[in-house]
C-alpha cells in the first residue's frame, strides 16, 4: 500500500457485493483493490450464526453456474468464498485493513488504512447494510437477563425450557421465534411495535422466498401499484387463510418500500403458542425484571433482540454520509439507484435492491455499469429515481449502459430473460 498511483476503483468490504464488484472490475481491465477489516471474505455471512439462513431461495440468490449448496450460514459463507476461488481475485484483497477515513481530496479518493494510504478515482463502498446490530435504548440496573441480538446468539440450545422475549417485527424477529419454538422455549413473549407485511406458508423459506412470480408480473407491465394490488391481495387472502389477522400491518402493501419476507412455517403452525405485546418494546431492565413501555412487567430468562442493523459510514469524512444510519436514507442520498449525490466517483450497491429480487445477479449488473461507466463507455446520470427494485433496476441500468445488453430495447431483453427463465434455475451470468 502507499501507492503514489491511484487505483482506477477501491473497494470498501469482501463481501457479496465487494468480490463481484472486484471480478467486474478487473474483468474490465481496471487496477482495483478491496479494502476489509476482517481477517476473511464473507462480510455479513462470516459473521453470523450457523443457524441463521436465507431469507430467498437459493436460484435467486445466485447468478450463472457458481454453486450453492443450500440455505445455512456455512453454506451461504461457502458460495461468497468461491467467488475468490472461481475467479482469481485474492490477489487485489487485502484483509485485516479497514478504512478509518474516506475523504475525497477534488482529484481522487484518500483511504486511511493501518497499512498506509489508499487512493483511488473511484470508490465502491460495499460495506452493504448490515453493519451495526441495533438495539433499542433501554435503561438497565443490576440485570440478571441474558441477552442476544439475533447476529450474536451463536448456541440456541440454552432458549430450551426457558421464557424468552422476542422484540420486534420484522424478518429477524420472525427467525427468532422459529428458533425459540424448534429449541423448546418454555414460555416465548413476542414484543414489537409492529409487524411487517409477510407471506405466510408452510413451505421453507429457501422454496417460499422465490421472486420469480413477483418478476413475470413486473414482465408482463404491470405498474407498481397494480403489483403492489396483486400481491397485496395474495397476502390478505393467506393471512385470513392462516389465522393471522390480528399481526396483518394496516397499511397497503407497497413493492417500492416493503421487503417480501417468507412466512415461517413452524411459526405459522404454532401461532397460539405466542404471547404477544403489540405496540410496545422493553423500557427498562432491572435485575430479573423486564418492563415494557405498556407498564407490562416480564421476568424472563432471556431477551433476544430481532431489532436487525445499521449502517455503518462513519468512516466517510463528509459528515452528510457519515451520519446515515438506514438504506431508506442512502438510497435518498443516491442517483442512478446507486450513484452518490453527495461526493464524487462514490457507489453504495445494493441500495435499491430491499428483498424483492435476485440478489448476486443486481450485484452483477450494478458492479458491470459501474465499471463502463469508469472505463468511459457508459453514463450513470445524476437524477433522481424511486426506489425501484429487480427488474425495474436492471432496465434503468441497462438504459444507462447500452453497450452492454447487445442490440434491440433493454426492456424487452430482460422480460424475455424472466418469462424463460425457470424457476428453479440462477438468472446467467450478465
Amino acid at each position: 500500500m502507499g501507492d503514489e498511483t491511484p487505483l482506477d476503483v477501491a473497494i470498501i468490504g469482501a463481501g457479496l457485493a465487494g468480490l463481484i464488484h472486484l471480478h467486474y472490475a478487473r474483468r474490465a481491465g481496471l487496477r482495483a483493490r478491496v479494502l476489509e477489516r476482517e481477517s476473511g471474505v464473507g462480510g455479513l455471512w462470516r459473521r453470523l450464526p450457523a443457524w441463521q439462513d436465507l431469507q430467498v431461495s437459493l436460484a435467486d440468490f445466485v447468478v450463472g453456474d457458481l454453486a450453492l449448496a443450500g440455505p445455512m450460514q456455512p453454506q451461504v459463507l461457502a458460495y461468497v468464498e468461491s467467488w475468490v476461488e472461481r475467479f482469481g481475485l485474492a490477489h487485489d484483497i487485502r484483509l485485516d485493513t479497514p478504512v478509518h477515513r474516506a475523504r475525497h481530496t477534488g482529484s481522487c479518493w484518500e483511504l486511511a488504512t493501518p497499512a498506509g494510504t489508499v487512493l483511488a478515482r473511484h470508490l465502491v463502498a460495499a460495506t452493504g447494510g448490515h453493519d451495526t446490530p441495533m438495539i433499542p435504548a433501554v435503561a438497565r440496573r443490576d440485570s440478571t437477563v441474558r441477552e442476544f441480538h439475533s447476529s450474536t446468539l451463536r448456541d440456541p440450545a440454552p432458549l430450551k425450557d426457558r421464557h424468552v422475549i422476542v422484540v420486534g417485527g420484522g424478518a429477524s424477529a420472525f427467525d427468532l421465534l422459529e428458533l425459540c419454538l424448534s429449541q423448546g422455549a418454555q414460555r416465548i413473549s413476542w414484543v414489537y411495535r409492529d409487524v411487517r407485511w409477510f407471506a405466510p406458508t408452510r413451505k421453507p423459506k429457501a422454496i417460499a422466498g422465490t421472486v420469480r412470480p413477483f418478476a413475470r408480473l413486473q414482465a408482463e407491465g404491470l405498474s407498481a401499484a397494480q403489483q403492489s394490488a396483486a400481491i397485496g391481495a395474495d397476502l390478505v387472502g393467506r393471512y385470513g387463510k392462516f389465522g393471522l389477522q390480528a399481526i396483518q400491518p394496516p397499511r397497503s402493501l407497497d413493492v417500492r418500500h416493503d421487503q417480501l419476507i417468507p412466512g415461517r412455517a413452524g411459526m405459522l403452525a404454532r401461532f397460539d403458542a405466542l404471547e404477544r405485546y403489540p405496540q410496545t418494546t422493553i423500557e427498562s431492565i432491572a435485575g430479573g425484571e423486564v418492563r415494557l413501555a405498556d407498564g407490562t412487567r416480564l421476568a424472563p430468562d432471556i431477551v433476544l433482540w430481532g431489532t436487525g442493523y445499521e449502517i455503518d459510514l462513519s468512516y466517510f469524512e463528509d459528515a452528510r454520509i457519515a451520519t446515515i444510519r438506514n438504506v431508506g436514507e442512502l438510497g435518498a442520498r443516491c442517483a442512478c439507484q446507486f450513484r452518490s449525490v453527495d461526493a464524487p466517483d462514490l457507489y453504495f450497491p445494493g441500495v435499491g435492491l430491499d428483498g424483492i429480487g435476485a440478489l448476486s445477479w443486481s450485484y452483477a449488473l450494478t458492479a458491470r455499469s459501474i465499471m463502463s461507466h469508469i472505463r468511459g463507455t457508459a453514463r450513470l446520470d445524476m437524477d433522481p429515481q424511486p426506489r425501484l427494485n429487480h427488474l425495474e433496476i436492471a432496465c434503468h441500468i441497462g438504459e444507462h449502459d447500452p453497450g452492454s445488453h447487445g442490440d434491440g430495447p433493454v426492456w424487452d431483453f430482460y422480460r424475455d430473460l424472466a418469462l424463460r427463465t425457470p424457476d428453479d434455475e440462477p438468472y446467467p451470468m450478465p
